[in-house]
């Protein structure tokens, strides 16, 4: 057998060694997890022959044998303040290797909110956990698969009809584990009903520098006019390899607002995708990646446009310095029948090095006749006329590079809506230009 073979073989081992999470899933489940490895094992790992993968080589994690965890590390509460926010009120999950730490959690009881971890809601047989398993696309997708085969726990977030949420819920992913080559596979189902609002903040950070692999995928449905912030934080160890999935169906002038970060990891990709299936529905996508060394970050978006009168908006801005690599793949697909579409996209690139390399490749697919749409991307590098300007106000060379750097960032992170985040990434993204160690606080 070839590598990526023998890889397969040994999540096929390993699937086949355990019994469900506790050994007492519905059938349905059941079925639905072997239904997961049955395509993993007939897709296999994707390779650059993959068009969606033309420009992201997996072979460091179809040539390893990960371990999927058994059981959480001990983490002290500590170790997380760096990853919180500095909002002890929100609600929050905390997985530990992917597994729930209720003592480092904090839960929510309040009417019209279910909040329970996945293992929990499939625990003792129960299978109250629709529309888990038919959103995300486990048929197509090679790590999907891999994640609903062997998923471990995840958080599972309804929330009822009409009901706003005040403050976020905050999902926190650390890997911990002290020994090299094991894997996480999260998922997480976010549900919110007709009318419903609120903020959902996804984390995933490493504490220690093994080579680790987490593989999340997130389903999200939302009801007729609900409406959703999302945030997603990728700040993994170096040495690690993050693979994740959002996914979401979207019902009549419902919309959701997305954000993705990505700054850590060796090799990351980040793939978010909506479906606009109702009028009037609505979705932002926006992201950014700041990358150095040899790091590789892969963001892949789809929107697609299933019904008249909706609209999309993508804004998505990439630094690199060093040896990275930032791959940014953004479609925009248009159903015959979604006339009076309004979609714009764009990604824009920052070099900051001559041997950093960006491939960006924004996509529009339109089979209706009645539609706005535009795409467009740049890849440049800082503009020395405004260096030269700034300079000649008084600054120094390296704190006209560090302001126009911010600025580039800062416009694309203002579209957060959570403030806490929102500070704590620019704070981040100005930390990290000046070469300072990167803490997700707000301060």
């Amino acid at each position: 057998m070839t590598q990526p073979e023998t890889a397969v073989a040994h999540y096929l081992e390993a699937f086949d060694g355990i019994d469900g999470i506790d050994g007492g899933e519905a059938d349905r489940i059941r079925e639905l997890r072997r239904a997961g490895m049955d395509r993993f094992v007939a897709l296999g790992f994707p390779t650059m022959k993959n068009e969606d993968w033309h420009y992201t080589s997996v072979a460091p994690i179809a040539t390893r044998s990960f371990d999927r965890t058994s059981f959480p590390s001990a983490v002290p509460a500590t170790d997380l303040d760096p990853f919180l926010f500095d909002s002890a009120e929100w609600p929050r999950l905390v997985f530990v290797d992917g597994w729930l730490v209720r003592e480092l959690s904090n839960i929510p009881e309040r009417a019209g909110l279910d909040v329970s971890s996945l293992r929990q809601a499939l625990g003792d047989g129960a299978d109250d956990v629709a529309p888990l398993g038919t959103i995300a696309d486990h048929e197509g997708a090679g790590f999907t698969a891999l994640n609903t085969a062997l998923m471990q726990d995840g958080a599972v977030i309804r929330i009822g009809a009409n009901v706003e949420l005040e403050t976020p819920i905050h999902l926190v992913f650390v890997s911990a584990q002290p020994v090299p080559l094991t894997a996480s596979f999260p998922r997480n189902l976010v549900v919110l009903e007709r009318g419903a609002r609120a903020s959902v903040i996804e984390s995933y950070v490493g504490l220690r520098d093994e080579s680790y692999l987490t593989v999340p995928v997130t389903e999200i449905s939302l009801g007729e006019g609900a409406r959703l912030e999302h945030v997603k934080v990728q700040n993994e160890s170096a040495g690690a390899f993050h693979v994740g999935t959002i996914q979401a169906v979207q019902e009549r002038d419902s919309e959701l607002h997305s954000f993705s970060y990505a700054a850590g990891a060796e090799l990351s990709r980040t793939n978010v995708y909506t479906v606009l299936d109702g009028p009037g529905s609505s979705c932002t996508l926006n992201g950014m990646y700041m990358v150095s060394g040899v790091q590789h970050v892969d963001h892949q978006t789809r929107i697609e446009h299933a019904q008249p009168n909706t609209t999309s908006r993508e804004i998505y801005k990439g630094i690199l310095d060093g040896r990275s690599h930032g791959v940014f793949n953004g479609k925009v697909y248009v159903r015959p029948e979604a006339q009076k579409t309004d979609g714009k996209q764009s990604n824009n690139n920052l070099l900051l090095s001559d041997h950093a390399r960006v491939d960006t490749k924004p996509q529009l697919e339109i089979f209706a006749d009645d539609v706005k749409c535009t795409h467009g991307a740049t890849v440049g590098r800082l503009d020395e006329v405004a260096l030269f300007y700034m300079k000649s106000r008084g600054l120094d060379a390296e704190q006209a590079r560090t302001l126009l750097i911010y600025a580039f960032a800062a416009d694309v992170l203002e579209t957060i809506q959570v403030k806490q985040v929102r500070d704590a990434l620019e704070a981040a993204v100005f930390a990290r230009v000046r070469g300072e160690e990167l803490q997700l606080t707000s301060e």
